[in-house]
């Protein structure tokens, strides 16, 4: 079985755990360990393939269940909120309505309107054509300085954005050199935005520091404007680069964007996605 295969399989996996414990308490710990990756590189991974993240995933396939017995059955709205994990009916109603954009009630109406999400079938088709311009380096372990804040998996998308824009208000004495992504505890990461730490030089008020890991790099370069590249290279990283990729595999729950220099044109500006590696 090649590389390919095996990788997709093991994704697979986690997708199928979670279809059989929709109804059970899902930690994303254990699906992770289905594709053989840990939480944070597992989520990485999902929302740059699945175009959404596990908790979503997870929530709209079980709306779209709970909505299938509602709507063919006679279970009780308590009891299919708590099939699901919903503590009280008033919690499963608001996501509910939400996701379908009626009550869980209505749901038991003739013609009621119904969203649908299948469960998910990865496939991955390396069809070439685009360049994915990347090296390998080993770099000595290094300081960054900046400001940090706590995120979750599933809201991170939205709101690191919002954190770029405050910081962009008030720079607090930082170029933005770096947005670094730190593992915590699986489910939540601090992310940095971050210089690198000059020893003479003082560090801006409000600013911390941490070391990054030294050891190898794949070093991504995007090029363009963001942050379509970023987002452009990321998917092509985790859907083309990494299942074929030979002789390394991931390591440390930890990644980083660099930031070049503003440019005249924004089709010339230039940002990297440094992921670290070991040797297999």
């Amino acid at each position: 079985m090649s590389e390919v295969q095996n990788w997709i399989e093991g994704f697979q996996q986690s997708i199928d755990f979670m279809e059989e414990n929709l109804a059970s308490t899902l930690e994303i710990e254990d699906v992770a360990q289905k594709a053989a990756l840990s939480p944070f590189y597992y989520q990485r991974i999902f929302g740059a393939l699945c175009g959404m993240t596990v908790g979503e995933y997870i929530r709209a396939r079980r709306m779209t269940l709970a909505a299938q017995e509602l709507s063919s059955g006679d279970e009780k709205v308590i009891d299919v909120a708590l099939k699901y994990g919903y503590d009280s009916p008033d919690s499963f109603a608001k996501t509910f309505q939400r996701f379908h954009g009626i009550s869980p009630s209505k749901a038991r109406e003739p013609g009621a309107h119904l969203r649908s999400l299948a469960p998910l079938h990865i496939k991955i088709s390396l069809e070439g054509g685009k360049m994915l311009d990347y090296r390998i380096v080993e770099k000595a372990p290094f300081t960054v300085i900046g400001i940090k804040r706590r995120f979750n998996s599933d809201t991170s998308y939205q709101d690191i954005p919002k954190f770029w824009n405050e910081w962009a208000a008030d720079m607090k004495g930082l170029k933005g050199m770096f947005g670094v992504c730190l593992d915590m505890d699986g489910k939540n990461f601090d992310y940095w935005i971050a210089d690198n730490y000059a020893p003479w030089d003082d560090i801006p008020e409000g600013c911390e520091w941490t070391v990054i890991p030294g050891g190898l790099w794949a070093q991504f370069k995007c090029k363009g404007p963001l942050p379509d590249s970023l987002q452009s290279v990321n998917t092509q990283i985790w859907s083309e680069w990494l299942p074929t990729v030979k002789g390394y595999s991931l390591a440390g729950n930890y990644s980083l964007e660099v930031y070049g220099p503003p440019t005249e044109k924004p089709e010339d500006y230039e940002s990297y996605i440094w992921i670290p590696l070991k040797k297999e």
